[in-house]
């Protein structure tokens, strides 16, 4: 299969355990969720494609303004309590929050990661498909061991998108007609866009 196959967006779910103080988050509690970008400096190997890691944070180190270094976007979320399902629904607002953060990626699994993204708020009727446009760009390839390749030219398509002006009212919201995001369209198949959504799943605790 291809580099979006599930293990190449490994992101650990919740850990349990605040990050930055060690302590034990206990069932009912409330505590920050944060993606951070990977050490720079860290082995290759350590670091998953999608360059993100997810670290728990206790609502009192939060409160105190401690941050884990690198954050890259953060929800608010509630320990389960045993045997208790999880969640069907996530807070919109931070499925959006997350596209936009997205929006200068240049990764190919954070464009897919991206992309899912949009469908899911297409779905939740949170962004109306305007059309797409065809481009060309000039990427550099990557050889095997990691160094750069020769450069090439190929024809990419972008989704012209409408989002909600306030993503809180759902889609009972009105359209945001000044706003236009564009959300690269990797050609993804059913299977990859199945493994990203799970992993989607993963990160935020629920099922989307």
């Amino acid at each position: 299969m291809s580099q979006f196959n599930a293990p190449a967006y490994e992101i650990t779910r919740s850990s349990g355990q605040c990050a930055l103080t060690g302590r034990t988050l206990e069932p009912g509690e409330a505590y920050m969720s944060t993606l951070v970008e990977a050490d720079p400096t860290a082995p290759i190997t350590s670091v998953s494609a999608l360059g993100l890691h997810r670290l728990d944070i206790s609502m009192e180190a939060w409160d105190q303004g401690q941050r884990p270094p690198r954050l890259f976007s953060h929800w608010k979320s509630v320990v389960p309590e045993p045997n208790q399902k999880k969640k069907l629904f996530v807070d919109d607002e931070v499925l959006m929050n997350l596209l936009r953060r997205l929006a200068d990626a240049e990764q190919e699994q954070r464009l897919a990661f991206r992309f899912v993204l949009a469908l899911i708020l297409m779905r939740k009727k949170l962004l109306r498909y305007e059309g797409s446009e065809k481009r060309t760009a000039t990427i550099l390839t990557k050889n095997e061991d990691g160094s750069d390749g020769e450069a090439k030219t190929i024809e990419r398509e972008w989704w012209i998108m409408t989002p909600k002006l306030d993503a809180k009212k759902g889609h009972f919201g009105k359209w945001n007609e000044e706003d236009k995001l564009e959300i690269l369209d990797p050609h993804l198949d059913e299977a990859q866009i199945q493994s990203v959504t799970q992993q989607l799943n993963e990160i935020l605790d629920s099922e989307l």
